[in-house]
């Protein structure tokens, strides 16, 4: 009867560990497996049939606005990752109103930052975007995730030139009209 080798068990022990530690899942707060998987465009169409489902959205937020017992985070929908982090690239399905219980610091809820919340829909309201009334479903937040802000890359900054920019070889180290060895000095 052929038997694993103790060492290559122990190293496909090790090895599934650490790669199940890469696996993508949501923080803790948002992995409700009882989520309804409806987009904002089909609450805006028929609000009394969504009304106190469970949903998990996403997106980038638009606009803070403070009140006196909760804040309301205006939220341009994008779709999720199965990590409940919205992607920064795709079409939205519409904008909605994350309702927060107390305050909610503007400086840290900030324009542009993306934001995951659960919670139930409660209700539709209409509010001016511009000079056009829009229609955003309420959801009553019961946990969110706000994600960390993305460093913006420079290429010119992280990607050295190549090897021949520099005056290392004299063929390529001259502007364009020389490149070539009949100009070469």
């Amino acid at each position: 009867m052929n038997k694993l080798h103790p060492r290559f068990a122990l190293t496909l022990i090790i090895v599934t560990a650490v790669l199940s530690g890469c696996a993508s899942r949501p923080p803790l707060p948002l992995s409700n497996n009882t989520i309804e998987n409806i987009n904002v465009a089909q609450v805006q169409a028929d609000p009394t049939r969504f009304t106190g489902t469970e949903i998990r959205w996403g997106g980038v937020i638009a606009k803070v606005d403070n009140h006196a017992s909760q804040t309301w985070v205006e939220v341009v929908s994008q779709p999720l990752w199965e990590s409940g982090e919205p992607q920064t690239k795709g079409n939205s399905s519409g904008r909605f109103i994350a309702s927060f219980a107390g305050f909610v610091d503007p400086m840290v809820y900030s324009n542009g930052r993306r934001l995951t919340v659960v919670g139930a829909i409660t209700d539709v309201t209409t509010r001016p975007i511009g000079e056009y009334n829009y229609n955003f479903p309420m959801v009553a937040v019961t946990a969110s995730h706000l994600w960390p802000i993305e460093a913006e890359v420079s290429p010119s900054a992280d990607f050295p030139s190549p090897w021949w920019y520099y005056d290392t070889w004299p063929l390529y180290s001259r502007p364009y009209p020389y490149l070539h060895p009949r100009y070469r000095w």
